[in-house]
């Protein structure tokens, strides 16, 4: 059960959430919440909400992804309006407005609103709105920019409840990307920042320790003072990790990776363990605007991408050993049986060296184990079906319609 962006308008809302979750998409900020979640109750929402605020300082991913890929967006936007919504809300800042929005705005010739013409009336509009917003760093929490721009009150409510699904830029080009060309999330873009000599913005492999993002930074991971702490996110919402820099994987909501010295974060710590040091630390340092790929010898692909919601999110289930040797892109982990799930893929081609209810690490080799599988000459450990959506084990050559499409025997 898999779906392009060709026939999105004959799809059905669980085949587009099985699409999804095949594809392993999850928020790619925030929460980092399993994508089909939302997407599988498409038939109960009219509006969708970009969110392309990008409010933590020194932050380009989605700026960066609008301007450059614009186009890509304009199809996406396209198709969706023609399936699944009455109009589609792009909730961006005014301050970035001259610098990074033209080629969106000309790419989906959209309907702007300015700061003081908000909220504006979606039962009132119809295909894609621009909604600028003032400079606040709240305003990139989806509730206070469902209350802003469109005077929607959620309260303890889901955005679905009230008819809007709410994704950031970097979550909606990953479905742009799997729903174009069957590609499954294996990247992530990142900053490094705070104490460390060079602001970063990389493009990473789901899973690169956070020891290779510091390095790229100029940061010695093993000469991290014993007062400073690491932290998954950026300055204004952040969590510490617990973990040693080289036991912590990238996941798919890292946005960054931030170094704080640890007095100032027990200053700025609130509740639940958020930390936020916007106004504790000069942010104001020169720092990179495009990304730069980075590519490690070894990853640890997490099984859940926010910890913090097991229970509701449960963690993938590995489908490959230790010792095995599989190539980039390919399934690793299927979605658990019970709860949102999402399935897992390589992020690099190599071998497998440990496996656990937690990760999935990978090492790459020497011999362009990167290949394609069916271009190496390796089996398939698991796949699934493009037109049931059923998982399957060591599937049969002659089922695959070209390299990767594979149809079961009872679709054929």
């Amino acid at each position: 059960m898999s779906i392009g962006l060709q026939r999105l308008d004959q799809a059905a809302p669980t085949e587009l959430a099985t699409t999804l979750r095949n594809a392993g998409i999850a928020g790619a900020g925030g929460a980092g919440f399993p994508a089909h979640a939302k997407w599988g109750r498409l038939d109960e929402v009219d509006y969708l909400l970009v969110n392309h605020q990008e409010s933590e300082p020194n932050y380009y991913i989605d700026k960066r992804l609008g301007r450059e890929r614009a186009d890509a967006f304009g199809e996406l936007f396209d198709a969706l309006l023609d399936r699944a919504f009455e109009t589609i809300v792009v909730g961006a800042k005014a301050k970035d407005r001259d610098e990074w929005m033209g080629p969106l705005e000309s790419a989906t010739d959209a309907t702007v609103y300015e700061p003081a013409d908000l909220p504006l009336d979606p039962a009132a509009e119809a295909g894609i709105v621009f909604a600028y917003t003032d400079d606040q760093y709240e305003y990139g929490m989806e509730s206070v920019l469902l209350r802003l721009v469109a005077g929607t009150v959620i309260g303890d409510d889901l955005p679905m409840d009230h008819g809007w699904i709410v994704q950031n830029t970097e979550t909606l080009d990953n479905v742009y990307r799997t729903l174009d060309r069957d590609e499954p999330v294996t990247y992530k873009h990142v900053h490094v920042d705070g104490n460390v000599p060079r602001h970063r913005f990389l493009r990473v492999p789901v899973g690169t320790p956070a020891s290779t993002l510091l390095e790229a930074a100029g940061r010695d991971p093993e000469d991290l003072d014993r007062d400073e702490i690491l932290a998954d996110g950026g300055p204004g919402w952040c969590f510490e990790i617990e973990a040693d820099p080289d036991a912590f994987g990238t996941t798919k909501r890292t946005n960054c990776l931030t170094v704080i010295d640890e007095d100032i974060a027990e200053e700025n710590t609130l509740g639940g363990d958020r930390i936020n040091v916007l106004n504790a630390i000069d942010w104001t340092a020169d720092h990179e605007t495009s990304p730069t790929t980075l590519t490690p010898d070894r990853v640890r692909v997490p099984l859940i991408t926010n910890p913090a919601f097991e229970g509701v999110v449960s963690p993938s289930r590995p489908v490959v050993s230790d010792g095995a040797d599989i190539s980039a892109g390919e399934m690793i982990a299927v979605p658990a049986d019970d709860g949102i799930s999402n399935a897992q893929h390589a992020p690099i081609g190599g071998e497998v060296t440990a496996v656990s209810d937690r990760y999935i690490e990978i090492r790459s080799l020497s011999d362009e184990s990167g290949r394609m599988m069916s271009e190496a000459g390796r089996s398939i450990y698991w796949t699934w079906c493009v037109e049931c959506g059923e998982y399957v084990a060591r599937p049969k050559r002659d089922q695959f319609i070209g390299e990767k499409t594979y149809v079961c025997e009872d679709c054929q």
